[in-house]
């Protein structure tokens, strides 16, 4: 039986949903569309199996097949990004920091991660975050113009000692340099976990530093720049590999996701193409034309651009906050999230920024030029005197991007 035969309900707010995104244009960095391989996987039917442990050392029967599939996404992934060690259960990406905190740390010790406010992740030690409960945290934070301070976070790091230094960021428009990350780590015998949640395709598409030479634990999502499944990985050293498997099981959660594992197979299959890392160099291509397009608007962007898949705009000259930007591009069918900025004196919940970024648009095919069209829809909104007027011209514009670039077009929950 269908969906729709079983539930009518649910199947209308199904098809409702794929109807926002088929008209929609996604410029939120985090979110990506994944291929319809890989939402056939999430539906296979070893979500109806348990398989706590790890292949071969099961708690459960029945186990084979599963094995295999478990054993493959990590041999995808350890060839893909040139790593010793991968473990493919972590649930999300959180839940793979929190492993690894858990595989390296002592409740109490202290840890250094990028401050929210300043482009970092909650579970980097933010003050709301259960990192921060456990772990004594230490934030370091960026400069004035929105770059890493590489001396200033050596000084923090020297001051305070952690025993795990955190780099990594959710809304960093720049490259990272993971070895001088690593230089600061070595000279006060500290760990380095590298989070590579948003980059972790461009790493593997050859167009951003790879931390694995440098870093002892990297962690990533598989839904953003990586165009999986929801899901994470975290990846070691070999001397950490048995800690880092006891932290993930059964030291933070049971039994993995099987249906998740085997979308991740395929994810991993689809980014070791060569076609995937042109995708790669086309997300930071159009995000660089994003960018330009936005600036030469006399709209600001913090470091003055980007190098990697996102942008962040500072309205704070246009006396707009993030959340009415928000709100007005989500009419027009641009979505994008409010986001903070350096040094914000705005509420995190209507803050002076908005992020933007190119991993969804890319997916469904979009050009440079078309980048540039959509910074004159994007400035235009936000700064037109005659709204009414240019928000139905905006939304126009936007439906003809959406119908020349479809998207899913074989795929329907309707009867």
């Amino acid at each position: 039986m269908s969906i729709h035969d079983v539930d009518p309900e649910l199947t209308t707010l199904l098809q409702e949903e794929l109807e926002r995104q088929k008209n929609t244009l996604t410029l939120i960095p985090s979110e990506n569309i994944t291929s319809p391989a890989v939402l056939e996987a999430l539906g296979f039917v070893g979500t109806n199996k348990y398989s706590e442990g790890y292949p071969g050392k099961r708690y459960y029967g029945g186990n084979e097949i599963i094995d295999a599939i478990e054993t493959l996404a990590i041999e995808r992934a350890k060839k893909l990004f040139h790593a010793e060690h991968v473990n493919v259960q972590p649930y999300s990406g959180s839940p793979a920091n929190l492993a690894a905190y858990g595989a390296l740390l002592t409740p109490g010790d202290t840890i250094m991660g990028m401050s929210l406010p300043f482009g970092g992740h909650l579970t980097h030690g933010w003050k709301v975050n259960v990192s921060a409960h456990y772990y004594k945290a230490v934030q370091y934070e960026t400069n004035r113009d929105g770059f890493l301070d590489y001396e200033a976070i050596e000084a923090a790091a020297k001051q305070h000692r952690p025993r795990l230094i955190i780099c990594g960021a959710t809304a960093y428009p720049r490259e990272i340099d993971f070895k001088k990350f690593s230089d600061i780590a070595q000279s006060i015998g500290a760990y380095l976990l590298a989070d590579i949640s948003h980059i972790a395709g461009l790493i593997v598409g050859g167009v951003h530093p790879s931390p694995i030479p440098y870093a002892d634990v990297v962690t990533t999502t598989l839904h953003k720049t990586l165009r999986g499944p929801r899901g994470a990985l975290i990846m070691c050293k070999k001397e950490l590999a048995e800690k880092i498997d006891k932290a993930v099981f059964p030291g933070l959660q049971g039994g993995p996701h099987n249906h998740v594992t085997a979308a991740a197979a395929i994810a991993l299959h689809e980014a070791s193409s060569p076609e995937f890392s042109i995708y790669a160099k086309h997300i930071v291509a159009n995000a660089k034309a994003l960018a330009a397009g936005i600036s030469s608007m006399d709209f600001n962007l913090i470091t003055g651009g980007t190098d990697n898949h996102l942008l962040l705009m500072d309205l704070t000259n246009k006396n707009m906050p993030g959340k009415e930007a928000e709100r007005i591009l989500n009419s027009i069918g641009i979505i994008v999230n409010k986001n903070m900025i350096p040094f914000d004196t705005r509420s995190p919940f209507d803050p002076s920024g908005i992020r933007l970024g190119t991993p969804a648009v890319t997916t469904r095919g979009l050009s440079e030029t078309d980048m540039e069209s959509l910074a004159t829809i994007i400035t235009s909104v936000l700064t037109s005197s005659s709204h009414d007027t240019m928000l139905h011209t905006a939304k126009k514009m936007v439906h003809v991007l959406c119908e020349k670039y479809p998207l899913y077009e074989n795929i329907s929950y309707a009867p």
